[in-house]
C-alpha cells in the first residue's frame, strides 16, 4: 500500500515541519543501569527512560524485505555485520518514560497476537518494577499491530486499565477510514481490523493529537510520516537533556541504519520514509543526541556514528 503526497497532506502535516523540531543542545552520554537482560535505564535530566523489550520475531530473508536492493546485496550487508544471511531477527522495544510525576509508555507491543517469541512487554515491565496499572499514559507512534495489539488482550480487557491513550490524529484518520478498508480484498484488511479491535470499544476516550504538539510536559511529538500515514517520533527533554525516540524510522540496524536509503517492505511510502530517516539521523549526529528505536538492537538506546553513506548504531552498555 503506497501513500501518495496528497494522502499525506490530507493526513495533516508535511515533512517540511520536521527539522524545525530538532534540538541544538549537545547531550552527554547517558549512564546506563541494566535491570535485567535487555531492560536498561538511562537518565534524561530528571526523567528516566527504560527499555522494556517485547521480544523478537524471526523471518526468513527473501527478495523484497529490502524493497530497492537486490537480495545478494542485503545478504552481504548482514554477513559484514556478522549476522545470519538466511533470516532476519527483528526486535520489538517499547520504552517507559518516568517523569517523576507520570509513568508514560511509548508503544504497547504485540500482546498475545504476535510471534511466540514476542508479547514480553508486561514481563519486562515487571523486571523494571512496574505493574500495568501503574502506567499513567500510553503514547502510540503508529498503528501497526506490533505497536498496538498489546493494549488489549484476547479477552477484550485493557492491559493498562488506568492509562490515558494518545494517538496521532493522521494515523487515526487513515486506519479508521471504512471506505479505505472496504476497498481492499478481505485478506488484506488485517491491520484495519486490528485497529478496530483495539480502539473501537472505547474510541471516544482515545486522545488524538496532531504531530508537533507537546503531549505531556517534556515529551513533544514530531511528524515522521512515511512508514505510515501518521507515523510519529518523539523528543524527550528534561533539564536541557534530550533523547530522540524515532519509533519505526528504521528496522534492522545493520541494514537500515548503515544504509538509510534502503527501504524496508513495511514502509508505506518508501521515499517519504527515506527522507525522514535521513533528517532524523542527521539531526541526531549533528546535535549529539542519544536515540531510541523500536527495532534497534536491544536495549534499543544508543548513539549513531557516521559510517560511509550511513551510520553505525552503538547501543548503550
Amino acid at each position: 500500500m503506497i501513500l501518495n503526497r496528497r494522502s499525506f497532506l490530507a493526513a495533516g502535516a508535511s515533512l517540511a515541519a520536521l527539522p524545525l523540531l530538532g534540538c541544538v543542545t549537545t547531550a552527554a552520554t547517558p549512564a546506563v543501569t541494566t535491570l535485567a537482560p535487555g531492560v536498561s535505564r538511562v537518565p534524561v535530566g530528571k526523567f528516566t527512560v527504560t527499555s522494556v523489550p517485547d521480544g523478537v520475531a524471526e523471518r526468513p530473508l527473501t527478495e523484497g524485505f529490502v524493497r530497492n536492493v537486490p537480495l545478494a546485496q542485503v545478504q552481504a550487508a548482514l554477513a559484514e555485520a556478522g549476522l545470519p544471511t538466511d533470516k532476519v531477527t527483528v526486535p520489538f522495544t517499547p520504552f517507559l518514560v518516568d517523569t517523576g510525576k507520570q509513568k508514560i509508555l511509548l508503544d504497547a507491543g504485540n500482546g498475545s497476537f504476535g510471534a511466540a517469541t514476542a508479547g514480553k512487554l508486561v514481563e519486562s515491565l515487571a523486571k523494571a518494577g512496574i505493574k500495568p496499572e501503574q502506567i499513567d499514559v500510553v503514547i502510540v507512534s503508529h498503528f501497526h499491530g506490533d505497536h498496538i495489539n498489546g493494549l488489549r488482550g484476547k479477552d477484550g480487557q485493557l492491559t493498562f486499565p488506568k492509562a490515558r491513550i494518545m494517538v496521532p490524529a493522521p494515523e487515526w484518520a487513515w486506519w479508521m477510514d471504512d471506505a479505505r478498508m472496504n476497498a481492499l480484498p478481505e485478506a488484506q484488511r488485517g491491520n484495519f481490523q486490528a485497529v478496530r479491535r483495539v480502539f473501537g470499544p472505547n474510541a471516544a476516550a482515545i486522545e488524538r493529537f496532531q504531530p508537533g504538539q507537546e503531549l505531556v510536559p517534556g515529551i513533544r511529538s514530531m511528524p515522521a510520516f512515511g512508514h505510515t500515514a501518521g507515523h510519529t517520533a518523539f523528543m524527550i527533554e528534561s533539564d536541557g537533556q534530550k533523547l530522540l525516540y524515532w519509533a519505526d524510522t528504521t528496522n534492522v540496524a545493520a541494514l537500515f541504519v548503515r544504509n538509510p536509503d534502503w527501504a524496508v517492505m513495511f514502509d508505506a511510502d518508501p521515499e517519504a520514509a527515506r527522507k525522514v530517516r535521513r533528517q532524523l539521523m542527521e539531526m541526531a549526529v549533528k546535535d549529539n543526541l542519544p536515540v531510541a528505536g523500536y527495532h534497534l538492537t536491544v536495549p534499543g538506546i544508543g548513539r549513531l556514528k557516521p559510517r560511509g553513506n550511513g551510520y553505525d548504531f552503538v547501543p548503550v552498555s
